[in-house]
């Protein structure tokens, strides 16, 4: 498989572009990026080739991985599936139902595959740990806490910089990873409480999931160091299980990623995690949001 990828920003450079250099079953063929000069140091980087216009990148590969903000993934996600591109995209897929849904349509009418990186559904441990809590079953409860310090006293991070995450906050950047774990476990949100914003950033969400339980989630950028970290803990008839750490970093996870699109592709078999469940993810965080947009006006 042949795959390009879109964007040059941090997480380009830390994870994704690494990840297709490594990965023996694809061939990176290529980098775009909306700052050409950018494109072409990460393409010297890895000893790819930098493009200059997205269609030319689109007509050469077989598949696209993005690293972009998700207003932009989703409208060149749909460009790149009518141009017969396969789909590995970043969570979240979009920041509104109607940009996720026409990707969907687009991967639909095209037949091309499409994969959306959640990390924790792509690193080994914890995917296992997703699978094993969904055949027990029997969930009362559950609680999760994905507590960044991006916007923390002292960070340093690349992508406290980042206008989309500024703008949309805690909810839809590690909103994502938590129903990422929570759903495959506990089935569909079919109603959605959001609490008023708490401290920063900060979200409180309580959803009343399709299996019967319900769960919390705290979610934020603006903890302090020392307070961040994320947690998830279930609760029913077997017990109590704890989500477990992995040392396994962001580009192992990434070629697993590519694994999983490569194998989808090559089978015509949708991922669990594929385009359909990232605008699942989509309409969850944006009808959260329509409740805390009303709450603080």
């Amino acid at each position: 498989m042949r795959i390009g990828l879109l964007g040059t920003g941090p997480w380009a450079a830390m994870a994704h572009a690494p990840a297709l250099s490594e990965h023996t079953g694809v061939d990176f063929a290529g980098v775009w990026g909306r700052r050409p000069e950018a494109a072409k140091d990460l393409a010297d980087r890895h000893g790819t080739r930098a493009y200059d216009d997205v269609d030319a990148l689109l007509a050469d590969v077989d598949a696209v991985a993005v690293a972009l903000p998700p207003a932009v993934q989703a409208d060149l996600a749909v460009r790149a599936a009518r141009a017969g591109c396969h789909l590995l995209l970043d969570k979240p897929l979009a920041t509104t139902a109607e940009q996720g849904r026409a990707v969907v349509d687009a991967v639909r009418e095209a037949q091309v595959a499409s994969v959306v990186f959640f990390t924790s559904r792509f690193v080994t441990e914890t995917e296992a740990w997703i699978a094993a809590q969904a055949e027990a079953g029997g969930w009362f409860t559950a609680r999760a806490q994905w507590l960044g310090s991006l916007y923390g006293s002292g960070s340093d991070s690349p992508f406290a910089a980042s206008p989309w995450r500024r703008e949309k906050g805690a909810l839809w950047d590690v909103g994502p990873h938590a129903l990422s774990v929570l759903l495959p476990v506990l089935g569909d949100a079919r109603r959605v409480t959001a609490a008023a914003p708490g401290p920063g950033d900060t979200v409180h969400l309580v959803l009343d999931h399709a299996g019967g339980a319900s769960s919390s989630l705290t979610l934020s950028l603006s903890a302090p160091a020392a307070a961040a970290g994320t947690a998830v803990e279930l609760r029913g008839e077997t017990g109590v299980a704890v989500l477990p750490t992995s040392s396994e970093g962001a580009v192992t996870a990434l070629v697993h990623a590519a694994d999983a699109l490569v194998s989808a592709a090559g089978t015509g078999r949708a991922h669990p995690c594929d385009a359909a469940f990232g605008l699942r993810v989509t309409e969850i965080l944006a009808e959260a949001e329509t409740l805390l947009d009303g709450r603080v006006g």
